[in-house]
């Protein structure tokens, strides 16, 4: 996937190849020692606290429940103002995946243009309802115009974690799922690419 305008672009390469380490094992074996240097906002991504807020929890406080197995509601946004998008989800504890479709953009050069965002109201309402995690097909919660931030700033303010990029929601049922994206426990860690996913009831 692209990176965002300003973000340096993934490298990915070896420390050590099969052939290179086969000295290293006498010729009887090799491995294939990997290397990856990349921003941290990049794919479809977890943000923590502590992306906003230098005192809040990092990466490495993250509880595990609060990324894996979650429970999962799928909502279609309500139309806003603009580009803002209302949501009406209230489960406590729920993952919230707002499916926008503008992931159908994924590969094209369109979607880092001004997206869908969620609007103050519907932060309002994911807030109350003490959701542990937002997801949302776009990439950004926010609208990028705003230097404020501020569905970045009261989500991660309440301890709610935030995933964006994400793809195919269209495919999850309304809810009924469970909902992963585990990030590693890095210290200082603010944000991380996830392999995010969903188990479905009944396979």
């Amino acid at each position: 996937m692209d990176v965002f305008s300003g973000l340096p672009r993934p490298r990915i390469g070896a420390v050590v190849d099969h052939h290179a380490s086969r000295i290293r094992y006498a010729g009887k074996s090799e491995f294939y020692l990997g290397m990856v240097e990349m921003p941290c906002n990049i794919g479809t991504y977890v943000d923590s606290p502590f992306h906003r807020f230098p005192d809040a929890p990092d990466l490495s406080h993250t509880p595990l429940e609060q990324v894996a197995g979650v429970p999962g509601v799928a909502v279609d946004p309500q139309a806003g103002v603009g580009r803002a998008v209302d949501v009406d989800a209230r489960v406590r504890g729920a993952a919230v995946l707002v499916r926008t479709g503008w992931d159908a953009q994924w590969e094209s050069g369109g979607y880092w243009r001004p997206c869908p965002h969620l609007s103050h109201r519907a932060v309002e309402r994911l807030v109350r309802a003490a959701s542990a995690l937002v997801g949302i097909d776009t990439w950004n919660v926010d609208d990028t115009a705003d230097p404020s931030r501020p569905a970045h700033t009261r989500l991660l303010a309440a301890g709610i974690l935030i995933v964006e990029n994400l793809c195919n929601l269209g495919a999850l049922p309304r809810d009924g799922f469970r909902f992963y994206a585990v990030p590693p426990r890095i210290a200082r860690g603010a944000s991380f690419p996830v392999r995010a996913f969903a188990e479905c009831a009944g396979g």
